[in-house]
């Protein structure tokens, strides 16, 4: 009887303190929506909502060439796991401009960012580099080790973006990428207590 009571308060605390956990988790990835300046121009900045899923796919398809790496069905799966996951999208004039997408696992203490893109014709101007450091902050402030990412081999100027705020290549997957089978560098960030930079320029 007493071994019975004891197994069952174990799952108790353990079912009790892994939702305590995920409601801290779904917490700490709560973003409020708001404007912002980034080279002296105004946008804004909110959290991926499922309305935004058809938008979110047009700017793959203009980024890569008319094709959509991930499909509409993929990124709602995304949005729906509040509690790992985190999308955000800068807007101007209500138009979806960029994205960005990451995963959170809380045992690993790794972040991974799955998705960022940014519609051509305004890629150059702190898009990118504004929703990576966001995210990058995001990782810290939950205790993430690590923010891990893929990249196209052939994506110099991505490349150059991730070097600038400190990823290191640490790997690669030959013929990663479905259809062309091209290499993906995999890269990481090694997150420590120090303060990151905040110039968001």
């Amino acid at each position: 009887m007493l071994k019975k009571c004891k197994t069952a308060l174990e799952q108790w605390y353990r079912h009790h303190f892994a939702r305590e956990v995920q409601e801290q988790q779904a917490e700490d990835l709560d973003i409020k929506n708001h404007h912002l300046t980034i080279r002296d121009t105004q946008y804004f900045l909110g959290r991926a909502q499922f309305p935004d899923v058809p938008e979110i796919v047009e700017v793959e398809r203009e980024v890569y060439d008319g094709k959509t790496p991930w499909d509409a069905q993929a990124f709602a799966n995304e949005l729906k796991r509040k509690q790992d996951r985190l999308y955000l999208v800068i807007r101007k004039n209500d138009h979806l401009l960029a994205f960005a997408g990451c995963s959170f696992d809380l045992q690993r203490q790794d972040a991974h960012i799955t998705n960022i893109a940014v519609l051509p014709d305004w890629q150059g101007n702190g898009l990118g580099e504004f929703l990576m450091r966001t995210l990058v902050r995001k990782a810290r402030h939950m205790g993430m080790r690590q923010v891990t990412l893929e990249v196209r081999k052939s994506n110099l100027r991505a490349q150059q973006l991730y070097q600038k705020l400190g990823f290191k290549q640490t790997g690669i997957k030959r013929g990663y990428y479905f259809g062309d089978h091209e290499d993906a560098l995999d890269m990481r960030l090694s997150l420590s207590p120090a303060v990151e930079n905040h110039d968001q320029s």
